[in-house]
């Protein structure tokens, strides 16, 4: 079941995807070569909570941190470390808060110092997936039309959609129903209600879709370790445009 979100519910989550979108710049100004994961870690969690929020991931089924920092061909769930940022890396860095009981989710890639050429295209396509679907969350489009803007978006351009991890619902808890797949047929799924509330974030590879999960049982890498990218916001379905909760 599909959970559409009261006008308090709503104003809570903006509040939470402040809180994410506030955390998120943080760490932007800090991204350098010799920073560690840990020290972003670190960041996230004291901004966090000195907003008096809550960092989602930290304990999240027994992650261990509150930011997910993933390095090149890692595509999500990336645990912090002694790993030491390089000039060239792309580093993809998801984020949530909570406030109130209730969920923000946002996650950005950005390069670190002067990247490739190949690597800004993926970053530029992976954040330009990322507008075509929210432009597609309106009331009375369907699920799939969200996911076939991804997919479209990204094949059209060069680049392949991951298939084994997907956007979903959000709200009092951080996975909600339904899962929302970066590929998919247009007209197809649920028809979009406003106060439906939702955490869209392709994932775009610059060779095969196919991905590995690393011995930590944690870090999901592409299988033919190319680079990676992740972009993710929290929205709302509204009467007109949708409102994203985790932007400034």
């Amino acid at each position: 079941m599909v959970i559409r979100k009261s006008a308090r519910e709503l104003a809570l989550m903006r509040e939470a995807g402040k809180i994410v979108a506030l955390t998120q710049a943080r760490l932007e100004e800090i991204i350098k070569p010799g920073v560690t994961t840990a020290e972003l870690d670190a960041l996230a969690y004291e901004t966090v909570t000195k907003l008096r929020a809550t960092p989602s991931f930290l304990g999240y089924r027994g992650f261990p941190a509150s930011l997910c920092v993933s390095i090149n061909e890692e595509l999500v769930h990336g645990i912090p470390g002694r790993r030491v940022l390089e000039e060239g890396d792309i580093v993809s860095m998801d984020f949530g808060a909570i406030c109130q009981g209730y969920h923000g989710d946002a996650a950005i890639t950005v390069g670190v110092g002067k990247i490739s050429k190949r690597a800004q295209e993926l970053i530029d396509t992976t954040r330009g997936a990322l507008e075509a679907s929210i432009a597609q969350a309106r009331k009375g489009r369907h699920l799939g039309d969200i996911s076939w803007a991804i997919q479209s978006y990204a094949e059209s351009r060069g680049f392949s959609v991951v298939r084994q991890y997907v956007g979903h619902g959000i709200g009092r808890d951080m996975h909600e129903d339904p899962q929302i797949p970066n590929h998919g047929q247009p007209g197809r799924g649920i028809l979009l209600k406003p106060g439906m509330t939702f955490a869209l974030e392709p994932m775009l590879n610059v060779g095969t879709y196919q991905t590995r999960v690393m011995d930590d049982n944690w870090t999901v890498v592409t299988e033919d370790d190319e680079l990676s990218a992740h972009f993710e916001h929290t929205i709302a379905v509204t009467d007109g445009e949708p409102e994203i909760l985790t932007r400034l």
